[in-house]
């Protein structure tokens, strides 16, 4: 049974409801542990001790909190750490004393959400250090795994980013296919307006797209898969009149090029899509 007591809240995400289900995925149709019922006594208490073996930055320590709680509500836990911090490896970032059954139950779904969510603010952070100085700001983007975009995206704020559109209804991005079926930037720029869309993002992927793109309306441009010295001349063209966000194959080796060129933004889809897994584990030993 799931206990719902749980204090942490992100917009638009059902905490509760996300344990319950992630947790149902582990327990099967018939809702158990049959390793745990049969190696471990009904009374066993264990204290355990959740660590980095890298240094990250962290995220998603409440959510595993929410894992214990939610298998044994008595459960004693410390934080050591917050979502946020880095720390080194070898770090101690969680001790947690209950019942062993139910921590043994839930530290496979309450890893696996602070590894994804740990790998994607560290790899966050790294991307964000690499253009300290320059003035541009790191956004996330849609490039993430169905289900979890609101927790991703959190990840993302915990390793420094900011986060870009949420969906598809917080503002226009009108990119390429749009372009090809409306018929040119500006014509597809020209129905968002009439349509009342106050945030209009127009993706270009040539300095000559550019003006006409500003002239019917776009209020921030998406400057796509330009090197450095492309983005340079664009940004030098539209001379502050917008917003300007450079995307498209960043890397950490060539994102502080392309930050210093005086870009605003600077969008990153493999923060989501392809960070990897950070290593935290979870040592229980008998008290």
């Amino acid at each position: 049974m799931v206990h719902r007591m749980n204090s942490f809240t992100l917009e638009g995400f059902d905490l509760d409801a996300f344990v319950a289900s992630t947790l149902a995925e582990d327990l099967g149709p018939d809702g158990r542990d049959v390793t745990s019922e049969a190696v471990i006594p009904a009374d066993a208490i264990f204290d355990g001790v959740m660590d980095s073996r890298d240094a990250v930055t962290l995220a998603g320590l409440p959510i595993a909190v929410a894992f214990f709680r939610a298998l044994d509500p008595d459960v004693e836990i410390a934080l050591l750490h917050q979502d946020g911090d880095r720390v080194a490896a070898g770090t101690d970032i969680m001790r947690i004393r209950g019942k062993a059954r139910a921590l043994l139950t839930a530290e496979r779904s309450a890893l696996n959400t602070v590894q994804h969510l740990t790998g994607i603010a560290t790899m966050t952070r790294a991307y964000v250090d690499a253009i300290l100085g320059t003035g541009a700001t790191l956004l996330d983007t849609r490039k993430t795994i169905p289900g979890l975009r609101r927790l991703e995206k959190y990840a993302t704020r915990m390793g420094g980013a900011t986060n870009h559109r949420m969906g598809l209804w917080d503002a226009a991005m009108i990119k390429d296919n749009h372009v090809a079926v409306a018929g040119s930037v500006e014509e597809a720029a020209r129905r968002a307006v009439a349509a009342g869309i106050a945030n209009i993002i127009v993706e270009v992927d040539r300095v000559d797209q550019i003006e006409p793109a500003l002239a019917a309306g776009a209020t921030h441009l998406l400057l796509d898969n330009m090197d450095a010295a492309t983005l340079r001349g664009a940004v030098t063209l539209v001379g502050g009149r917008v917003p300007t966000e450079a995307s498209g194959g960043v890397t950490h080796d060539t994102i502080r090029a392309k930050a210093e060129t005086g870009v605003t933004y600077i969008s990153v889809g493999r923060l989501t899509q392809s960070a990897p897994a950070a290593d935290i584990g979870l040592d229980f030993s008998h008290a």
